[in-house]
């Protein structure tokens, strides 16, 4: 900061700055004027000037000065511990006037924000009002004595000041500190709460993603059977279509309980699921053993086994499936194999954005796994996924 950039002004001390400072001021200010003809005045025609300036600068220093510079501060809190420390020998150390040197020192340690300055305009003023003590019993000899200590004492009370000022930035900070702690943690809740909707969003979309486009193949179907005067298996594709679509409400409910609860059952849904897709299920390994499955792990599995079952209706209609679970003490591989095709594919069933898997994988790699998707010998498809329990 350079000496002309203004200084914010020094925090607000609800005891000394608005209760103690102003009220020395005033009773200071006050008993001089009002003792001012009854006492003995050394030197009235300096001591007058100097008790003004010295009562300008006390009353000037209880506003605030935001509006001063560093220097302008430094300036005029010289000058006023100057013209007070020249009135010191004038007085009798009984006066109330005597008050006002230790009156300024204390507001340079207040209000200068360098400590170096404000004990320098305080020894400064103590070695002033020394020095005019010297000069005043060369001019008045029968001057009353004022010890050296006491015009030393001047400076001290600069250090209440320094302290004071030092207290308050401290808890200033402190109260700064505890604001940003606050926003960081309501920025981490609101960042907390973006990512859970994120993946609620995500699951949701999945579960119906992978219902929807069922309901839609056996519609399909059914459209085309009908089309073909094969009305039987036509009413049977729409009655698995309905099948479809109550399965999805089930399993869109599932979905949202284990958002809340944090987890899903991952054999029995991964069983239930093979169940309605008519898909050979097994699983091998001890599940009982080793971490517990995490929420997005288990999601993460659930969902490539949907992606894979639906990939598989689409573009192997017919084909057979297959679906393994294996469970070790820190690794869960899922596998999913479908063979060649048995039946005709059709090209509007066939279309997709072609990102499932990519996200599939995606997902996996957050979760420090690997998914692997390949043609098999035998002209089917396999995917495995593998992730850490």
């Amino acid at each position: 900061m350079t000496s002309t950039e203004k200084r914010p002004p020094a925090p607000a001390g609800p005891f000394w700055d608005e209760v103690v400072r102003p009220v020395l001021t005033i009773v200071a200010i006050t008993l001089t004027v009002a003792q001012w003809p009854s006492r003995r005045i050394l030197l009235p025609a300096v001591a007058l000037p100097l008790f003004v300036l010295a009562s300008i600068g006390a009353v000037g220093s209880l506003f605030p000065w935001t509006r001063l510079s560093n220097r302008q501060q430094l300036a005029t809190m010289t000058a006023s511990m100057l013209s007070a420390s020249m009135l010191l020998p004038l007085v009798h150390a009984t006066d109330a006037a005597s008050l006002l040197p230790y009156i300024a020192a204390s507001t340079a340690g207040w209000k200068l924000g360098s400590p170096r300055a404000a004990v320098g305009v305080a020894v400064t003023g103590s070695l002033v009002a020394t020095g005019a003590t010297w000069l005043v019993q060369l001019r008045v000899p029968d001057a009353p004595q004022w010890p050296w200590w006491a015009l030393l004492s001047a400076g001290l009370p600069v250090y209440i000041g320094v302290s004071t000022r030092y207290r308050l930035d401290a808890l200033r900070s402190a109260e700064r500190a505890a604001e940003e702690a606050q926003r960081a943690r309501e920025s981490e809740a609101r960042e907390a709460a973006l990512i859970e909707r994120g993946r609620i969003a995500r699951e949701i979309h999945d579960v119906l993603g992978h219902s929807l486009s069922g309901i839609a193949m056996q519609l399909d179907l059914a459209d085309a059977l009908h089309e073909g005067g094969r009305e039987e298996e036509a009413t049977a594709a729409v009655r698995r279509a309905r099948a479809l679509a109550v399965d999805s409400i089930g399993e869109t409910r599932r979905a949202v309980h284990a958002l809340r609860a944090g987890t899903l059952p991952l054999p029995d849904t991964l069983r239930q699921l093979a169940e309605h897709h008519g898909v050979d299920f097994a699983i091998t390994g001890a599940g009982g053993e080793g971490d517990p499955i995490g929420a997005e792990a288990t999601h993460t599995v659930v969902r490539v086994a949907q992606e894979a079952l639906t990939n598989a209706a689409k573009y192997a209609p017919g084909a057979e499936r297959s679906m393994r679970l294996a469970l070790t003490a820190d690794r869960v591989t899922l596998t999913m194999r479908n063979g060649p095709a048995t039946g005709p594919r059709r090209g509007e069933l066939a279309g997709g954005t072609g990102v499932g898997l990519v996200g599939m994988r995606e997902r996996a790699a957050l979760l420090g796994g690997t998914l692997q998707a390949e043609p098999t010998r035998e002209g089917g498809w396999m995917v495995e996924l593998e992730l850490p329990r």
